[in-house]
């Protein structure tokens, strides 16, 4: 098993000292129960990770050690950008983690016409910081050295705007749709530069939504025979696109 993987704002050289405290350290020393001798994988979240053999450990939250090797991981090609319909209670966190372990890049959260919850006014803000930090956790779990990036909340047709600029920029936006004539396997995904997936919530996309993504340059999609729940599409999407693309090739997280 791969050693325990804990965040630090910047991964030393070769042969220097790491020092773990606060909530990284208390959850390494009182949650993990890491011991001196051990193992651990350290990162900054943005693709640099280093092995260190811990030291010492000091009180409840607090240990040291040595890094033995370094490795900057690089990001995986093309880079998958998922649009996440808002879903309805602990769903919504459990999108982001599955998404996360799964290997995204980017999640865009996305109040869309069907939507049952409703981020307004300091609910965004609160709804994009607890995404962020289910990503950072989810990553942890999944020994990626990676932490995807949350944007702010996009509403409605503001998300035609950031379709039309992955398409003009040469990448594949996918409208994940139970109706699409069209599977995942057949767009072009491999010359893309980007691919971009967009999951609706629990009523799908409506019409409306389909027709403005649509003419900004998306492309309605089949995933597969079963009719996915808005939380779990995404994951098995980016299972499908690992397949069919260099992305678990090119870059290990």
């Amino acid at each position: 098993m791969s050693p325990p993987l804990f965040w630090v704002d910047a991964v030393p050289a070769v042969g220097a000292g790491i020092e773990l405290s606060g909530a990284e350290g208390r959850h390494a020393v009182t949650v993990t129960r890491i011991v001196a001798g051990q193992d651990i994988t350290v990162s900054d979240g943005a693709g640099a990770a280093a092995l260190c053999t811990v030291r010492s450990v000091e009180g409840k939250d607090r240990l040291t050690g040595l890094v033995r090797e370094r490795t900057d991981v690089p990001p995986p090609i093309p880079a998958v950008t998922l649009v996440q319909a808002l879903p309805k209670g602990e769903r919504s966190e459990l999108a982001v983690e599955l998404a996360t372990e799964a290997g995204v890049d980017r999640i865009v959260p996305w109040q869309s016409r069907r939507c049952v919850a409703q981020w307004a006014g300091p609910k965004a803000a609160k709804g994009v910081a607890k995404w962020r930090s289910a990503a950072a956790t989810a990553a942890k779990q999944s020994r990626r050295s990676r932490i995807p990036e949350i944007d702010e909340l996009v509403v409605g047709q503001a998300l035609a705007k950031r379709v039309a600029e992955v398409t003009a920029a040469g990448g594949v936006v996918a409208l994940l749709h139970e109706s699409a004539a069209v599977g995942l396997a057949e767009l072009q995904l491999d010359q893309a530069s980007e691919v971009m997936l967009v999951v609706g919530p629990e009523g799908g996309l409506d019409d409306t939504e389909l027709d403005y993504l649509t003419e900004s340059g998306g492309r309605a999609v089949l995933l597969g025979p079963s009719v996915l729940r808005t939380s779990t599409a995404a994951a098995v999407a980016l299972g499908a696109l690992g397949v069919l693309t260099n992305r678990w090739k090119s870059a290990v997280n």
